[in-house]
């Protein structure tokens, strides 16, 4: 609760900053010119920016269970079951969260991601290929890591930071569209918003969102550090470099689908400034390079 107050702060405090910078600007004059009022469109961005996050956020393990097909474990049928269960029960108890649900989707590569609202509501899922294909201390530093990114907040943070991505990309959106309304109308006094709008507002918020996108993925690739670091604080050093190890082993590894891959072991990307995860062989070298 105090990360998304302290968002909800952050977010507030940057668009009065804005308004300031404006004003002092000459700017909000000129924006008020194209028929914009800046303190409604800053809150309307703020709404519009954040909401779809927090929703997002708040469904996310319901859309886990059903995307990935997760089988929750309740009660364990097998031993593997058990030790899973046992496993993150301990780990979360080390972590100092609430224990997560733990399920298995069936994916024959290896991969396990976290998600859910909180770190005291959350899902840790592993796949079948990660359960086949790892050693069992492998495993575990695996399931630390997952445990990791819910007891660093990552699921409130990385939906928050794109929520205040998504407000500003709207803010400034609106405001190129209105310009480029203005300057292709030829009545000044005309009511309502011409095609114009339209096209420049959405050619914009592709564009603005593409380098939103590249923040996001930045901040994503040094919180797979700090996961990776927290898994080896829970299993082991040794044992998160050999499921690192293990993961490279992996060729041609199956990416989980839209927001869970951020949050999995294992991500992917052609292009590194638009991958969620930093190349499996730096991670095993600033494992190796911690103190």
């Amino acid at each position: 609760m105090m990360r998304i107050l302290l968002f909800l702060a952050t977010n507030i405090a940057v668009m009065i900053v804005i308004s300031i910078l404006f004003n002092l600007l000459g700017l909000s004059g000129y924006v008020t010119a194209q028929g914009l009022d800046l303190k409604s469109l800053l809150m309307m961005s703020a709404v519009i920016g954040m909401t779809g996050s927090i929703i997002s956020l708040a469904m996310s393990k319901t859309m886990a269970k059903s995307s990935m097909g997760v089988m929750l474990i309740e009660q364990p049928q097998n031993q593997t079951e058990k030790w899973l269960y046992d496993v993150v029960a301990k780990q979360a108890r080390q972590a100092g969260i609430g224990m997560p649900e733990v399920g298995i989707f069936q994916v024959g590569m290896p991969n396990a991601f976290a998600t859910g609202m909180s770190r005291n509501s959350s899902l840790v899922a592993v796949s079948t290929g990660l359960l086949q294909s790892m050693t069992p201390d492998e495993v575990e530093a695996v399931i630390g890591h997952e445990i990791s990114h819910i007891a660093n907040g990552d699921m409130v943070t990385m939906a928050l930071m794109q929520g205040v991505l998504n407000t500003f990309v709207y803010f400034f959106a609106t405001i190129i569209g209105h310009i480029v309304d203005r300057a292709l109308s030829s009545n000044d006094d005309r009511s309502g918003m011409g095609m114009g709008y339209y096209l420049a507002q959405m050619i914009a918020q592709i564009a603005l969102g593409f380098l939103a996108s590249i923040l996001v993925c930045w901040f994503s690739r040094q919180r797979e550090f700090r996961a990776d670091s927290g898994g080896a604080s829970l299993a082991g050093r040794q044992k998160m470099i050999g499921a690192l190890r293990a993961l490279q082993r992996s060729h041609d590894q199956q990416e989980l689908p839209g927001q869970f891959a951020a949050f999995g072991i294992n991500g992917g990307g052609i292009q590194k400034l638009f991958m969620t995860h930093p190349p499996l062989e730096e991670r095993i070298a600033a494992l190796q390079n911690a103190n």
